[in-house]
């Protein structure tokens, strides 16, 4: 990990990620995974934390930033928990079918070059009738806000390591495949723009 990684860009990443109203987030969702849990952007392991240890038998964590792995094996061992880490996109998850019981993902779907053909992967390794549970930002609902959504996202990209302000969550959660009931909405704290969140529980066919 060179110099500006380690302590620049990753505890820059893991303060932003780590603001209030994301955590309150990260807590109503992440303790409902159980079994074999697979991550889906295990970032710095600011979800570790909300896991329910006796629910979970092992947790998965799929990230291709090797830089953030230290903070998240930290955060493995504090809460408890049995983590296997994999340098790997979501495009690519080195699992059999069926594999896992629960996949979680935060605030990653926005970021994930394909996240169709990522959505399609978290399919194929879950079980019939897993878990996928999920909170998102992505397009807001208000028509003015979607306006400077759109007009902000080509530069918002290129300045947040690839984030998207404005994709549809629920309709790439449908599109892959997921039986998806009507996800939970709010603006949470923040600019509107970026704060507009979904979240909920979809189920594998």
């Amino acid at each position: 990990m060179g110099w500006y990684a380690k302590n620049i860009k990753t505890p820059l990443l893991d303060w932003v990620m780590s603001q209030k109203p994301l955590m309150m987030q990260r807590d109503k969702v992440v303790p409902l995974a159980g079994g074999r849990v697979l991550e889906v952007g295990m970032g710095t392991g600011l979800n570790l934390s909300f896991y329910d240890a006796d629910k979970v038998e092992k947790v998965w964590g799929l990230d291709p930033s090797s830089e953030l792995k230290e903070l998240a094996v930290k955060r493995a061992r504090e809460a408890g928990l049995d983590l296997e880490l994999i340098g790997l996109s979501g495009e690519e998850i080195p699992a059999d079918d069926d594999s896992f019981d629960s996949i979680v993902v935060t605030y990653t779907l926005c970021t994930i070059p394909d996240a169709g053909r990522a959505l399609l992967e978290m399919r194929r390794v879950l079980k019939p009738g897993g878990d996928l549970i999920y909170c998102e930002h992505g397009e807001a609902p208000d028509e003015d806000v979607r306006r400077w959504q759109n007009r902000l996202n080509p530069v918002w990209k290129r300045i947040a390591g690839g984030c998207n302000l404005n994709r549809r969550i629920p309709e790439l959660i449908s599109a892959a495949g997921f039986s998806l009931p009507e996800p939970e909405t709010m603006y949470i704290p923040g600019p509107r723009a970026l704060s507009f969140n979904y979240w909920g529980v979809a189920k594998a066919p």
